[in-house]
């Protein structure tokens, strides 16, 4: 076997692998069981020579190809956002110095405690390697230092920017009073409101983090890719932000990591 060989395999499984991964944290894990049966059935018909079925099922496939492609458009850029960035977007990335990393966490937990025991409503996005621009409408440009003071202000109801998301860029406040896409799935619960449905929507459609706190309940939620993790203790929340982000941190700045993670495999 050639090096170009071991080359060439290498980059199938590790596309297959990410590949694999996406379709397994989305809905388009039903989709190829659909299609799995629909070949299935393709085949059977083709063998007994059921001509009209095989007939109408192969224009259909024709056909859906299109349609999948729009109807799927949300994962299919997330997928590929999600390649282009796993592992090798720290070696691309040209983002300016962070602020430093626990600080912000400590600052936007202490926010997030407060809100929690007043009930106040809030939601909070960390921003990752996708801009989000694109994704947001209106809003306020911040560019300040991450304070709980600030961020618990920003939030008290019937106040110009309380009715919104604030969005932390390379930690700063970079904008408040910003709204965010709601999420496209159809079978949340009705207990979920907007902010809850605009954490789940952006995370969906980037790599970003949410924070979300219940009006009604105080209760903490984090959203990350189009996952939500409830009810968290204000330690659980700092520990899970702490793992999420500082593991970003180092693969962005130090890209040797992926080489030497590679070799180890």
């Amino acid at each position: 076997m050639q090096i170009t060989d071991i080359i060439d395999i290498s980059v199938v499984a590790f596309i297959i692998y990410n590949v694999m991964t996406f379709i397994r944290q989305t809905r388009a894990v039903l989709l190829l069981k659909g299609i799995g049966i629909l070949l299935v059935v393709m085949y059977v018909s083709d063998w007994l020579q059921l001509n009209v079925i095989n007939f109408i099922l192969i224009n259909t496939m024709q056909v859906g190809v299109t349609a999948l492609l729009i109807i799927f458009q949300p994962e299919l850029r997330r997928g590929l956002e999600h390649m282009g960035r796993n592992k090798w977007g720290g070696i691309f990335s040209f983002d300016e110095e962070t602020h430093d990393l626990s600080d912000v966490i400590d600052e936007v937990c202490i926010a997030v405690s407060g809100c929690s025991r007043t009930k106040t409503g809030a939601l909070i996005v960390f921003e990752r390697q996708t801009r989000l621009s694109d994704l947001l409408t209106g809003g306020t440009p911040i560019n300040a230092d991450v304070s709980s003071e600030m961020l618990e202000n920003i939030f008290v109801p019937n106040t110009p920017l309380h009715d919104g998301a604030v969005i932390l860029r390379n930690g700063k406040i970079f904008m408040a009073s910003s709204v965010l896409p709601l999420s496209s799935n159809k079978n949340l619960s009705k207990e979920f409101g907007t902010r809850h449905r605009a954490a789940l929507g952006i995370s969906e459609l980037s790599d970003c983090i949410a924070l979300v706190v219940s009006e009604e309940t105080g209760k903490i939620s984090v959203t990350v890719n189009g996952d939500m993790i409830r009810n968290l203790s204000v330690a659980s929340l700092s520990r899970l932000l702490n793992k999420l982000l500082s593991s970003e941190t180092q693969e962005k700045h130090n890209p040797s990591k992926f080489f030497k993670g590679r070799a180890k495999q």
